[in-house]
Formats: C-alpha cells, sequence, structure tokens
C-alpha cells in the first residue's frame, strides 16, 4: 500500500511531460526534410520527406523576390509567399516569408491572422500605417506608422492589416515562424464562405440589416494568400 502514493506520483509526471510534449513542436531528429508528395488522400503535420541523399540546392531555393508585383486589384496589394509550398527544404524547420506590395494612396492588405505563426515584418520601402487588435475583452488596436528601415511584430493569431498611406509604391518583407502560417482574411471568411454563413447568424453578429449582409455576401471578395 505505501507504493501507491509513489504510482500516483509517477502518472502524474508522465502525464504532465506529455501534457508538454504536446504543447510545442517536437524538435528535428535530422538534418532537413525535404517536402515531397506522398500517398493520396494522406495528411499528415508537415509533409512527407524524400530522401535526403536526393536532396539538392533546388530543394531550399527560391528565386524572384526581387520582382515588383502587380498591384491592380481591389484592395491594392499582392503578396508573394516563401513558404513550404514553394520550398520544400523549409518543411519542418518552422519558418517561411513573403513580399508584400503595396499599391500607391491606399494599397492595403486587409484584416486577416495567420493561426500557426508570430510575424515579424520590415519596411523596405514607402509609408505603411500597420496595427493588431488584441484578444476579447478589451480588442485594443496597437498601431504605427512604419518607414524604411522600421520593424513591427504582429502576434500569433491576432487580427493585423498593413496600408499605404504615401503616395507611392510601398514594399515589405515578412519572416512568420511557420513554414506554413495560414490565412484568414476576415471579410473573405465571414462573407464568401462555402457554404454561406447564414444571413441571420451574420444579421444578428452584426447588428445590421439582412439586405447589407445579402449585399456582401453578393460581392467578389480579393484573397491575398
Amino acid at each position: 500500500m505505501k507504493l501507491i502514493p509513489h504510482v500516483v506520483a509517477v502518472v502524474t509526471l508522465i502525464v504532465s511531460a506529455a501534457m508538454v510534449a504536446d504543447a510545442t513542436d517536437p524538435g528535428s531528429l535530422q538534418d532537413f526534410c525535404v517536402a515531397t508528395n506522398g500517398p493520396a488522400g494522406v495528411f499528415v503535420n508537415g509533409r512527407f520527406c524524400k530522401d535526403p541523399n536526393l536532396a539538392n540546392a533546388e530543394d531550399f531555393f527560391l528565386s524572384g523576390l526581387d520582382i515588383v508585383r502587380n498591384t491592380t486589384n481591389p484592395v491594392g496589394s499582392t503578396v508573394t509567399p516563401a513558404n513550404v509550398a514553394q520550398i520544400p527544404g523549409l518543411n519542418t524547420l518552422g519558418i517561411s516569408m513573403v513580399r508584400i506590395d503595396y499599391a500607391p494612396n491606399g494599397g492595403l492588405n486587409p484584416p486577416h491572422t495567420h493561426p500557426r505563426a508570430t510575424e515579424i515584418l520590415v519596411v523596405l520601402e514607402g509609408t505603411l500605417s500597420v496595427g493588431f487588435v488584441t484578444s476579447n475583452p478589451n480588442n485594443n488596436l496597437i498601431t504605427k506608422v512604419l518607414k524604411p528601415g522600421d520593424v513591427f511584430v504582429f502576434p500569433v493569431g491576432l487580427i493585423h492589416f498593413q496600408q499605404n498611406i504615401g503616395n507611392t509604391r510601398a514594399v515589405a518583407i515578412a519572416a512568420l515562424s511557420s513554414q506554413n502560417p495560414g490565412v484568414i482574411t476576415i471579410a473573405n471568411a465571414v462573407f464568401n464562405s462555402k457554404p454561406p454563413i447564414s444571413s441571420d447568424v451574420l444579421t444578428k453578429a452584426f447588428q445590421v440589416d439582412k439586405t447589407l449582409v445579402h449585399y456582401l455576401q453578393s460581392r467578389s471578395w480579393w484573397i491575398n494568400n
């Protein structure tokens, strides 16, 4: 009977360790894990790995982030990603980046979230107004005007945005703490889901007339990847 407290303690320790292990990504047990396509219909956290002996420089390389992008679209911005979809060698490394081009006079990277990543952004050209909103119940807006060389951080999961407030084009580079950070653009998700969210739900949630909800749901929403 004297062993019972010790057994309970060991079980508690094992459960606690398991909970801690589940709270973070596992450390890599090899140098890299270049992504490759797995069996059809099979999904894993990350991607299947190719034989490391077959890896080559192209698996870790991407060119073109120096190219000025076309921002002639409804929001006036274009996001060029450099994540595991473009660079297979990023698989399991927990990092990616994007180039963002903004049109003059209001080019906007609309309010969105990255469910799996914190973002750190540096302005290369132009002047940006950026910000994020804290979670309920405070919903505080943290905002700042950035000029070339300025850096700003958007915490993981929080709604954030950037807008060009200058009369010339703007460019930024952002790094994200995931190989595949994900993007949820708020307007797109709410008003352009498939199938649509019930207009009764949106009418009550936004406290607006149902006619306005139907109008917003009928629009074609631009998606910045």
